[in-house]
């Protein structure tokens, strides 16, 4: 485990961070795993799905049937991690359903797993000082392994692997993502900094050697891209997504 912790420390891209993290949870028996994070929770949504930060190694027709179709926010599990914090087994969900307290939504995602040979797994859910922001991952088991196996196994290594899955949700929060569709150039970024350093647009075009005319255009085409209506909406989605302020645009 320090080893994969001095991995985790040593990471400069999101990319060779999840590979190795998907390695490190396969070595447990979970060969599919999805962390998803957002920002924009409040009461009944966790926000635009176009804004949330979803890593996984699952195939397209999970992702497409689970996220896309909206059958997350009815996962048992999901709503455990909303309202708790630590690790969960999926025996918890199992037991809901043979007890009937699952909502026909929440047994429609257990059968959904069950076809795509989802049957056990643990869930990690991490703590947040912010009612707005949440982040879990999903540890799903292979197909050869059941519930009774993998708690089992989470008896022994289970502390470790939270311990791992926590730094390496920390590490994600320092990491550049831009979600799809939600891209910014250079100029744009560039030109949300200064105005997050309290320029004008006066300023910033003296300063980018540009014209206000064209300032105010980076500014409004970073606003579409972001689907804000405020510079200032811009800045800070920007600046969460690590889009701005970094070495390395």
């Amino acid at each position: 485990m320090i080893e994969f912790l001095k991995f985790v420390s040593g990471c400069r891209s999101l990319e060779q961070l999840w590979k190795g993290y998907q390695e490190k949870m396969a070595d447990y028996g979970f060969d599919r795993v999805i962390y998803g994070y957002t920002r924009h929770k409040v009461a009944n949504s966790l926000g635009d799905p176009n804004d949330f930060l979803i890593l996984s190694n699952h195939g397209q027709a999970y992702m497409k049937g689970f996220l896309d179709s909206g059958l997350y926010f009815h996962a048992p599990m999901v709503r455990w991690a909303l309202e708790n914090e630590g690790s969960c087994s999926w025996r918890l969900a199992h037991k809901q359903l043979t007890e009937g307290t699952l909502s026909p939504k929440a047994a429609e995602v257990l059968e959904f797993n069950r076809t795509m040979e989802m049957r056990a797994g643990y869930t990690v859910s991490f703590f947040s000082p912010s009612p707005r922001f949440k982040g879990a991952v999903s540890l799903a088991a292979g197909p050869g392994l059941d519930q009774d196996q993998i708690d089992k196994m989470w008896e022994k290594d289970g502390a470790d692997i939270e311990l791992m899955s926590n730094v390496v949700h920390l590490k994600i929060l320092t990491l550049p993502y831009v979600p799809p569709n939600r891209g910014l150039t250079n100029r744009q970024r560039e030109a949300l900094q200064w105005v997050g350093d309290g320029k004008t647009t006066q300023d910033i075009a003296t300063i980018m050697g540009l014209t206000t005319a064209t300032i105010e255009k980076h500014l409004r085409l970073a606003r579409e891209a972001l689907a804000v209506d405020t510079t200032a909406q811009a800045v800070l989605k920007a600046a969460l997504s690590n889009q701005i302020y970094q070495i390395e645009a």
